[in-house]
């Protein structure tokens, strides 16, 4: 997205606020500050900060700290784990598909992914800290020779999320059966997180049947968003969560322009109608869950 591209005006906020699952504010313009204060405004109090290397981890957990409205996850994106063993296969960028890199990283290997997901751990021990994510796997931007070291990524997440209490959040892009695989085969933690899901109806009903949180983003406004429509309106009700994954993902009318906390509201309100649920209900149901799935 343009750097330059004006943020969109602010909505009519919500009257029962709600939490943004997950966002990036290290990827936003304006100081933290001021994002949470335009983010209040709208009805949306508490934001889920993602970690999605180590250092942008830690920024995380101490943002986490700074803030009672933050509460943080951490973790190595899948995108993060063959760059780190391979140096950087593609040049392929993090979140949200926006993060670029800063030259290319030279080879670590296995040692050093094994150092990076042990500084994950050391975070994900924090009381700020309520998930390991975003971990998952991401068959978009890495090719066959990265499936691996994502894979390994992914279960070392899984097993460090089980052995702290903590949620994991998943990143899943053209990747929906070897996730739900690795899942079955690990044994998920017992709060899992499908962040920005991007699955049909059909795996709407085998995550309900899992419980696992299903969280709709900006993107299920879209016009070519059909399939994310039918798999809300056949998620369980207590399943649902609402995130930005800002900067990206606006929802309409204002996709392309950047995306912040403080939008949720037209998420919401796109959501409830597809739902065929009064607004207030929707947000009600949405402010229970993500305290439940991030126990805070």
């Amino acid at each position: 997205m343009p750097s330059n591209a004006e943020a969109p005006p602010p909505p009519t906020p919500l009257r029962v606020p709600v939490a943004d699952s997950h966002t990036h504010l290290d990827m936003q313009s304006g100081t933290v500050e001021e994002g949470l204060a335009k983010a209040a405004s709208a009805g949306v109090t508490t934001v889920v900060q993602v970690g999605c290397d180590v250092k942008g981890s830690r920024w995380a957990a101490q943002t986490a700290l700074d803030h009672e409205a933050v509460h943080a996850t951490v973790a190595l994106h899948p995108n993060e784990a063959p760059r780190i063993v391979h140096g950087d296969p593609g040049g392929t960028s993090q979140a949200g598909g926006g993060r670029s890199r800063q030259g290319a990283r030279q080879p670590g290997g296995d040692g050093a992914l094994d150092e990076a997901l042990a500084e994950i751990d050391r975070l994900a021990a924090l009381p700020q800290v309520k998930g390991v994510g975003e971990t998952g796997l991401d068959y978009f931007r890495t090719g066959p020779e990265g499936k691996a070291a994502q894979e390994r990524s992914f279960r070392a997440h899984i097993e460090i999320a089980k052995r702290h209490g903590k949620a994991l959040v998943i990143h899943d892009r053209d990747a929906h059966a070897d996730v739900l695989r690795v899942l079955k085969e690990e044994g998920a933690p017992e709060r899992t997180v499908f962040h920005c899901y991007s699955g049909d109806a059909a795996m709407a009903e085998i995550c309900a049947r899992a419980g696992y949180y299903m969280s709709f983003a900006g993107n299920m406004t879209f016009k070519n968003a059909q399939p994310l429509r039918d798999a809300l309106a056949v998620a369980p009700l207590e399943l649902v969560l609402v995130e930005t994954d800002a900067p990206f993902l606006t929802p309409a009318p204002y996709r392309g322009r950047p995306n912040a906390p403080y939008l949720i509201p037209v998420t919401v309100r796109a959501m409830a109608a597809v739902r065929g649920l009064d607004e207030d209900a929707l947000a009600t149901a949405i402010s229970a869950n993500t305290a439940r799935a991030f126990d805070f």
